[in-house]
């Protein structure tokens, strides 16, 4: 504006003056302009010039919704920082501005503790829910870590089930969000809801493809009846859990590797099997182990 121009001023510390910071007017001594040794200091106390209108008022080229704060702080030593980050953010940027010192760096701790809190209160890991088969192929073949998919479908009341079926349905629950919690920056857990002809079923995925698979129900019969067994396997789900984090990198896991760490020896293909399965085949070896050693 034409009225405006530049001037020195230098007064009694009574002296009110008028600012007009970004076009928030404000209303104060200087004696509060000059109380600590920041720009502001230097603005009032004759040793820079400030722009002035034609009406007296010292215009100064900022924001002005962090000003009035500044000039609490400037009369008392000491002021309520705004609540949101953002808020406070702001508040340093001014105070930095004017060289405000004290009241950086406590707008500086504020935002470090709040970073530190919302750090802590992160979700360790995130599992996400499969709503489509597109979806489930798109996150398999994306995954940059090795997958382990948990099949739910407790709603599948084709059969009836067997006492101990619903405490093992939770059982492999829990045992799921332990193990996604455990090992939640090696692999990555997705848990299946959509609907299923299984109920329980447990798959492990390495470089997109499934290397195993560990399935927890199976039929029996009680008298003439169908009963759905559900079964809690957690040594053979927490082995093949391991046995993944061979698929880490990119490459094919070493054979001879992969032979070691599996009880079954299965290298090649997908290994599944039931803990009915795994108990049978225990008893007919201890079978012919019992024959063996006692040869009638």
């Amino acid at each position: 504006m034409s009225g405006d121009h530049k001037t020195l001023i230098k007064g009694n510390p009574s002296q009110y003056v008028k600012l007009n910071v970004g076009g928030s007017l404000h209303y104060t001594t200087i004696g509060t302009l000059c109380k600590q040794d920041t720009m502001l200091r230097a603005m009032f106390s004759g040793r820079m010039e400030v722009l002035t209108d034609s009406e007296g008022w010292i215009l100064i080229d900022r924001c002005g919704t962090h000003f009035g704060t500044i000039l609490n702080f400037l009369r008392d030593g000491s002021v309520a920082l705004p609540e949101t980050t953002k808020g406070i953010a702001e508040l340093l940027a001014e105070s930095k501005y004017y060289c405000i010192e004290e009241l950086g760096e406590a707008c500086e701790k504020v935002l470090a503790k709040k970073e530190r809190e919302s750090r802590e209160s992160e979700p360790i890991c995130r599992v996400p829910l499969i709503t489509s088969q597109k979806e489930e192929q798109y996150l398999i073949t994306t995954a940059t870590k090795p997958v382990v998919k948990l099949l739910i479908n407790r709603h599948n009341n084709k059969y009836s089930y067997t006492n101990t079926s619903d405490d093992n349905l939770l059982k492999n629950i829990e045992l799921f969000d332990k193990l996604s919690l455990r090992f939640s920056g090696r692999v990555f857990f997705i848990k299946d809801v959509i609907g299923s002809s299984e109920i329980c079923c447990w798959s492990f995925y390495g470089n997109g493809k499934k290397v195993a698979e560990v399935c927890c129900t199976s039929i029996v019969y009680a008298t003439d009846k169908k009963h759905t067994k559900v079964e809690f396997p957690e040594a053979r789900i927490f082995e093949e859990t391991l046995n993944i984090l061979l698929y880490e990198n990119k490459n094919a896991p070493d054979q001879e590797l992969m032979q070691a760490t599996s009880l079954r020896g299965a290298v090649g293909g997908i290994s599944s099997y039931t803990s009915d399965e795994e108990e049978e085949r225990t008893g007919l070896a201890r079978l012919r182990s019992n024959k063996q050693n006692n040869p009638t």
